[in-house]
Parts: structure tokens; sequence; C-alpha cells
């Protein structure tokens, strides 16, 4: 019996490929899934996990194809349907991805994920009322995850709803100390808020992490300046620009922080007003 022939076998080259996966290598794993199929084409789990990697490596045309066989074999397994409607929002088939997130809901009404995903293409479409009532299932089904109630944040600032949003931020970073994200956002809110004090503590606790950051040192220039700490604030501005000049200009000339410097010669030199 060759090397490759037998179900022991077939089992470890599942475990080998399971491994790249977690260590981040789906390329490689592949190759191990597409040998475990060329001995059971209808191996499911290779099939799933075969799709879930193509899907991290942007062959999505080839990770439909492995959904589209499992579902074959097993037409109400919501993961793949989910993972399908995934590969098509990604090849821009909004409309085939909304039909799989609502077959993934009808397949299995307690899968968080097709919740999710369905509430950021409805946002994507700027249908925001209705991806927030996704999202909201999303979180019953899920309390621990953070990635709806992080959204949910995202969409709730969108909306001008800052109170809100600050919530959800809040509670994504309590339950998760390390999502720094979370908590820059928290400084974000804190800051639409009117509390720049508060904010430009949350930057400078993240600017210890993450000291390069074009987003926080522009979030605490933007702050700096509302406070009327002018110098601090052109100074930070200065590290932004040089770090991302395009968009750092756009964004200080049509924030209403900076008004105050408009007729400053350094502020205007900076943005090129």
């Amino acid at each position: 019996m060759g090397l490759f022939g037998s179900k022991e076998d077939s089992e470890d080259l599942m475990y080998h490929a399971m491994s790249l996966m977690e260590k981040n290598q789906p390329k490689a794993a592949i190759v191990l899934f597409s040998k475990v199929l060329k001995q059971d084409s209808k191996n499911t789990s290779a099939l799933y996990n075969k799709g879930l990697a193509l899907n991290q490596i942007k062959k999505y045309s080839d990770a439909i194809t492995c959904f589209d066989l499992l579902l074959q074999i097993n037409s109400k397994d919501a993961a793949a349907i989910n993972n399908m409607g995934i590969a098509m929002a990604e090849m821009e088939n909004i409309q085939g991805a909304s039909e799989c997130y609502d077959m993934a809901i009808k397949a299995d009404p307690k899968y968080g994920p097709s919740y999710f995903n369905k509430g950021v293409l409805l946002d994507k479409l700027q249908e925001h009322e209705e991806a927030l009532n996704f999202l909201d299932k999303a979180i019953i089904i899920e309390p621990r995850k953070p990635n709806a109630q992080f959204y949910k944040g995202i969409i709730l600032g969108k909306l001008k709803r800052h109170e809100e949003s600050l919530n959800c931020f809040e509670n994504v970073h309590k339950r998760h100390p390390s999502h720094m994200d979370a908590l820059f956002h928290v400084g974000i809110e804190l800051a639409e808020l009117g509390n720049h004090k508060k904010a430009i503590e949350i930057f400078d606790q993240i600017i210890t992490k993450r000291k390069d950051n074009v987003n926080i040192i522009y979030a605490k220039s933007r702050s700096k300046s509302a406070l009327g700490e002018f110098p601090e604030s052109l100074e930070l501005l200065k590290k932004a620009v040089n770090l991302n000049p395009k968009t750092i200009r756009t964004w200080a000339k049509e924030e209403k922080a900076f008004e105050k410097l408009h007729s400053n010669e350094q502020f205007r030199k900076l943005v090129k007003l």
C-alpha cells in the first residue's frame, strides 16, 4: 500500500493540514486537503477546510467550488453556506452573498456568523438600521464574541449615536482588555461627545503600544486642538502628515476641531490649505 493509501494516512494528512491552518499556512494546507480528497472526494471536513483555506488566499471562485461540492453532500451545512457567502461578497456578488447568509440562517438559526456577515453586508449597502438588527441577533447568539458588538459600535458612530456607540466599545474592551481597536474607538467616541481630556488619556495609553499609528496620532492632535492646546496639536499633526500626507491633509481640512487654526501659518502649510 502506498504512502497515502490507508484510512490512517488520510487521518494523518487531515491532522497535519489542520495544524498548518492553525499556523496560518493555508497554501501548504490546501495541498494536503487535496490529497485527502483524491482518496475520498466526499470528505466533508477536507472540502470545508480547503474552502476556508482558499478564501484565505483569495481564490474565491475555487473556494465556492469546494463549498458547493460539500453542499451537494449536506445541503444544510450552515457554516459552508456562510463561507460561500463570504467568497461571493469578496467577488462583489452582493446578491449571491446576501442569499447565502439568508440560506445559512434558515439552515441553522443559531449559527451566529451568518447574522454578523449579513449585518456587515447591509451596512455596506447603507441599510444601517437593518444591519443593526442582524448584529443584535449575532450578539444574542454569541455574547462573548467581540466582532458583532464592535461592528455595532462602528455603525452607531456613523449614525451619530455616540453614547450608544461608546457603550458598545466599552463593553468589548471590558470583556477583551487586549482589544486595542475597541479601546481606540472608546477614545474616538469620548472625543465625539466632547470629553477630549479623557479621550487623550485613552490615546496615550494606546500610543505606548502603537507609537507610529497614524490614526491615534491624528486623533490626539484633533483633541488637543479642541482643547485649545495648539502647539502640541500642530506637533502631532506634523507627525501624522509625515506618516500619511494625502489622507491626513484631507481629514484635517474638513475637521471642525481645527477650524481655529485655519488662519495659523504653520497649519496652513502642513495641510496645504
